[in-house]
């Protein structure tokens, strides 16, 4: 296993980059460290191990020590100050911060540099918080890793042969190396809780429309479709973190900039008891089978919830599998016209390509295709070569959002026949992917876990519970389905990597969320960053 090295960086710099961002807040305020000091040890450790991780790609380091230099001033002159004040964070590449390209990956837009700041980055920057950089994205933000054509690969800081996730991998890998205590990505498909997942950490995607997503640039996203509701999501190494930032970005008053969020107040986590709290648990979904150490981390994570006093019994999504079938359905309605025009003749990342063509085939070749991927036993490539249906006409479209509705209003009733107040799942089927293995190990299949609750906008959040154990990496038999030994030859040295859970609520209900992974916090213990000097094993 190859981890990154760098020279050990000075003592204090190690404490405060350990520090989480509720407790850098707090002692800046206290007087007892400097936004200087902290800043200044945040872009050394940024300095140090970027050049391994590729993580970092836009830096804002002058403009961030002006701004630190003007927080503790204003602490100095007795100023009231925000919940973030003096405190470093990093962006994902796809935000607009004025000043900066928002590429997600295409060339030609490196020209182009935003004008202003997005209305959450300017609730963040209200807040105090001061931005480093942004970071790495999948082209497009369409796979779960991260690298594209403009700014190369990410690497993971557990394991540099293998990836932070996608496409919100280049917050999760500084984050996780001490470069930032807390950034803000997106999720589309699983990408900020795939990411955290990946790379020990927490995350929480947000109830569809908690937040605006007028943050991310217009050719970052397909304007006009709402079969899945992207959304902005917080990820850092605490719970707290998570719910410091939420508290600042889902403030109210954002349905003032953005009509189409709800004025829904933001809940208090404090409040919820998690006594008599009752949780399904779940570690297959019928679709893609779990690596031993996922299941394992469920397993324990349901231990720890019921010492706590929940009630936590097996249950069954209702099929996952037609799930993804309208996931893939709405989310290539236009066929990637919009993706294809977004892209202008720019080169494209070899998936993205793969997905443009397959959508392009007409259904009289796909038909055939898919009996013969059958037959050969290619179970996994036949259902995802299913699943896609190209540009759909607005008949087709409409039906398959009625559908979508359908499936969501079984899936909420099943909820409420088993009275579950929450979910316990894997995020994904495998710990860290291996550098290019996203394109077979897909939403569709390994990244199953993380779709369904895009489809079904659920608040869903990622807590790191444990590390693959050696002798554990793989129980699975492949036969001759290609998806199943990239799936193995994944699951094959991945002993020491990070292992997360998922925990899912009711819409608006991120307090329970929140809760449960406070109580998985004080099971597992205080996130650190990773160490430079650490071969992991």
């Amino acid at each position: 296993m190859t981890a990154y090295s760098s020279t050990r960086p000075p003592h204090k710099d190690v404490a405060l980059t350990s520090l989480s961002a509720s407790e850098l807040a707090h002692r800046i305020a206290e007087g007892r460290i400097s936004s200087q000091e902290v800043i200044e040890a945040h872009i050394r450790r940024i300095e140090a191990v970027n050049p391994h991780l590729n993580a970092v790609v836009v830096s804002l380091f002058e403009q961030a020590r002006a701004e630190a230099r003007q927080a503790d001033s204003l602490l100095t002159q007795g100023a009231s100050v925000g919940p973030l004040h003096g405190v470093p964070i990093t962006l994902k590449e796809q935000f607009m911060v004025s000043g900066t390209a928002t590429t997600v990956g295409i060339h030609h837009q490196q020209s182009r540099l935003m004008e202003y700041d997005g209305p959450l980055v300017k609730r963040l920057r209200k807040a105090g918080a001061i931005p480093l950089g942004k970071t790495n994205v999948s082209q497009l933000l369409m796979y779960h890793e991260s690298d594209n054509p403009v700014y190369g690969r990410t690497n993971n800081p557990w394991n540099l042969d293998r990836t932070p996730g996608g496409s919100s991998g280049g917050e999760a890998a500084i984050i996780a190396a001490g470069g930032s205590p807390l950034g803000l990505g997106g999720d589309f498909g699983g990408s900020i809780r795939v990411p955290a997942h990946f790379s020990g950490l927490y995350s929480l995607l947000p109830t569809a429309r908690r937040l605006t997503h007028h943050d991310t640039a217009p050719h970052a996203y397909v304007g006009g479709q709402e079969g899945i509701i992207a959304q902005p999501a917080p990820i850092a190494r605490s719970v707290e973190d998570l719910r410091l930032a939420m508290s600042v970005l889902a403030a109210p008053g954002l349905n003032e900039i953005d009509p189409l969020v709800p004025p829904v107040l933001w809940p208090d986590p404090a409040a919820v008891s998690l006594s008599g709290l009752r949780i399904g648990m779940y570690t297959d979904n019928g679709v893609f089978s779990v690596a031993p150490a996922v299941r394992r981390a469920v397993e324990e994570a349901a231990q720890a919830l019921r010492a706590r006093g929940a009630i936590v019994e097996s249950w069954n999504p209702p099929n996952v599998a037609e799930a993804v079938r309208l996931y893939v359905g709405l989310v290539g309605a236009d066929g990637f016209a919009t993706y294809k025009r977004n892209l202008a003749g720019d080169p494209r990342d070899r998936r993205i390509s793969f997905n443009m063509r397959v959508s392009s085939l007409p259904g009289i070749v796909r038909g055939p295709l898919v009996g013969l991927l059958k037959q050969s036993g290619q179970a996994h490539m036949a259902s995802s070569l299913q699943s896609i249906r190209g540009a759909l006409s607005v008949d087709q479209y409409w039906q398959l959002v009625q559908e979508r509705n359908q499936y969501r209003e079984r899936f909420l009733a099943a909820l409420t026949a088993s009275q579950f107040d929450a979910l316990l799942c894997p995020p994904h089927a495998l710990p860290a992917l291996t550098h290019g293995s996203s394109g077979t190990l897909n939403p569709t299949n390994a990244g199953s876990y993380a779709i369904l609750y895009n489809l079904l906008g659920l608040p869903a959040g990622v807590a790191p519970i444990t590390r693959v154990h050696p002798g554990e990496e793989s129980e699975r038999n492949v036969g001759k389905d290609s998806v199943e030994r990239v799936a193995r030859t994944v699951e094959m040295g991945s002993a020491g990597l990070p292992v997360g859970v998922q925990v899912v609520a009711r819409p608006w209900r991120e307090d329970i969320v929140l809760a449960l992974m406070a109580a998985l916090e004080e099971h597992t213990g205080p996130c650190l960053p990773v160490s430079g000097d650490a071969l992991l094993s």
